[in-house]
């Protein structure tokens, strides 16, 4: 590997822009983008794991409000939703739970520790001023931990210019209002970005038991993001990330006995703050950050306070790579933290320590090979390993790429876990111990990218969890570990098909075949997944239809969820070169459906806004 290339790498990963350039130009366009990948950027053409990119313009092209239904749209994604914005919401990225799935926004890891398990709050994030994101699919340990089966990197909008930003505002059904502005600025020496966002819907009814309010349950959210670095030299900078976000969300169903009711209310808040310290030579580059996270949640039953969580984790992160050869590189470093639960006087201790290989074989086969040790203070040390390689091969105009990738990981039982099952579990639930899940997974893919641009991708996965840990729904006893091995097994379909300059196919198929250790059908795991969109480009107007199918999932109690599918539509228009209008139609044929058991879902819904650029 060259030096100039292993310093743009490097640069690119270390920079406070959020939207990373292209490497080397190129005659087969999409294979050279550049991705975070092992956490430092790499060109898409060398990487032998799943990723999907989600550009800011199919960002305000689809429009949505919330990140989940952003990410459902995406390859071997299936999300659900306890009722609208605001409620409870899972991510699955190949059929695995949502906290197996990590969530970075400007390297800052979101993840709360105050829930049953430590994952993030996927309901709390709006996408507005997102301008990039990068998804890894499989079991992606190594330097983003040893418990993630999936990778979610966020970035917010940035400028090259001295001075930018943009304000937007979108209103729609439900009395839905959605406000957003950024300003940034980039000169020699210091970069900044600030935004803000605020989100208010009246909602509908969430629960079809509630039968006696009948009232509609809204939605509130504010969020604020902010990072500023700056360059000492050519050599030394420092970059400061800071984010606030706030939501209030009214519900249905809470309390036990004669206090149950559909008079419910959850205020959550999170504060996360990450600073680093980088170093940029002409053959290492090294990174030293403090992150610390803050969470507080409240529920209230008819306005009385009936739970409470408040919960912290602080991190410091080592980051380094390094040039051992001409195609030769280490990406090498350590983590230590400390999660700890406020509310219940529980803390825990983990440290990780890692290193990987990358190589560039020949001009056309890369390998990575890398291990990773980690020790819990409640668990003990375990070491994970991943390996992979992809090949490039040339048919005339267009290219081939063939890959593979295998990766293992653990997750120690979350402090609630533990915690619920000493304070109020029973038998069965309490007879034994929880222990630690152990993971692996394994993919290998096809993709054809042509000289005109299209991408065509299949993609073969089995992944699997040896000794899951769920709660007892059958005697609600508390936290059980089911010994045995359920897994995830399918194939992904992906197509970029560009059929004229003005026309473009995005679609996507996933088949999971998900079975727990008893070979049935894992809740909420749709085993046929797809979207097909149809892409207008032309002049000042962009357009987007998408179909959304999904088909053949269960709920609680083998209960079978409904097969569906939705018609989205969105456009953008450009007024001129700062004003933007926007539009869109969300389940245009009023679609009824549930993918939560009990749980409503939004009807046909209509939204306009504009965007003012300067």
């Amino acid at each position: 590997m060259k030096t100039n290339k292993l310093t743009l790498a490097i640069a690119l990963s270390l920079s406070s822009s959020v939207v990373l350039a292209e490497s080397q130009p190129t005659d087969i366009s999409g294979i050279e983008h550049v991705v975070v990948s092992s956490r430092v950027a790499e060109p898409l053409r060398e990487l032998a794991t799943s990723v999907t990119l989600i550009t800011q313009e199919e960002i305000e092209l689809r429009g949505v409000v919330n990140l989940a239904d952003l990410l459902r749209l995406q390859p071997g994604i299936a999300a659900s939703n306890s009722g609208g914005a605001g409620a409870a919401t899972s991510v699955r990225i190949r059929g695995e739970e949502a906290f197996r799935t990590l969530v970075r926004i400007d390297g800052v890891d979101i993840s709360d520790p105050t829930g049953t398990q430590v994952q993030p709050q996927l309901a709390h994030l709006l996408t507005s001023n997102l301008a990039r994101i990068e998804i890894l699919r499989g079991v992606q340990g190594m330097v983003y931990g040893a418990d993630a089966g999936g990778v979610i990197n966020i970035q917010n909008q940035a400028t090259d210019e001295a001075f930018a930003g943009n304000v937007a505002a979108e209103a729609g059904t439900f009395d839905t209002y959605n406000l957003s502005a950024n300003v940034g600025g980039n000169t020699d020496d210091v970069n900044y970005f600030f935004s803000a966002a605020d989100f208010s819907s009246d909602g509908f009814n969430r629960r079809t038991a509630d039968s006696d309010l009948q009232d509609d349950d809204g939605y509130d959210n504010s969020t604020f993001h902010g990072k500023v670095g700056y360059s000492f030299n050519d050599s030394w900078s420092v970059r400061v990330v800071g984010r606030h976000t706030e939501g209030e969300t009214e519900y249905d169903g809470c309390g036990f006995g004669d206090s149950y009711s559909h008079d419910c209310t959850s205020d959550f808040e999170q504060q996360n703050v990450r600073g680093e310290l980088n170093y940029q030579g002409d053959t290492s580059q090294h990174q030293l950050a403090y992150a610390k996270t803050l969470v507080e949640r409240e529920s209230f039953n008819t306005g009385v306070m009936d739970f409470f969580a408040k919960g912290n984790v602080e991190r410091i992160e080592y980051l380094g790579q390094s040039e051992i050869s001409n195609t030769g590189q280490l990406v090498y470093g350590f983590d230590w933290e400390q999660e700890t639960v406020t509310s219940s006087d529980l803390t825990r201790i983990q440290k990780g320590y890692y290193v990987e290989y990358q190589d560039e074989l020949t001009s056309q086969w890369f390998v990575t090979a890398g291990v990773r040790h980690d020790d819990n203070e409640d668990f003990g040390e375990h070491t994970s390993y991943r390996v992979s390689s992809a090949y490039l091969l040339s048919l005339g105009d267009n290219t081939v790429k063939f890959r593979g990738a295998y990766g293992t990981g653990f997750r120690a039982p979350s402090l609630f876990e533990i915690n619920y099952n000493n304070s109020f579990g029973f038998s069965p639930a309490t007879d034994t111990p929880l222990k630690e899940e152990k993971t692996s997974g394994v993919e290998f893919g096809a993709e054809l990218y042509t000289e005109q641009g299209s991408t065509f991708q299949a993609i073969y996965f089995n992944q699997k969890v040896e000794d899951g840990i769920s709660f007892d729904l059958a005697a609600f006893s508390g936290y059980v570990q089911t010994l045995g091995i359920a897994r995830s097994e399918g194939i992904e379909l992906i197509a970029d098909w560009q059929l004229v300059d003005t026309i473009s196919i995005i679609a996507n198929y996933t088949y999971n075949d998900a079975k727990d250790i008893a070979d049935a059908a894992r809740l909420r795991r749709p085993r046929h997944l797809a979207n097909l969109g149809v892409q207008y480009a032309e002049g000042k107007l962009s357009a987007l239809a998408n179909v959304r199918v999904s088909k053949d999932a269960i709920d609680v109690g083998g209960i079978a969820l409904d097969d569906y599918e939705v018609i989205d539509l969105g456009a953008t228009y450009s007024l001129s070169n700062n004003f933007v209008l926007t539009a869109r139609i969300e389940n245009l044929t009023d679609t009824d459906y549930q993918e939560v058991t009990g749980f409503n879902v939004a009807g046909r819904t209509f939204n306009a806004g504009v965007r003012y650029s300067f």
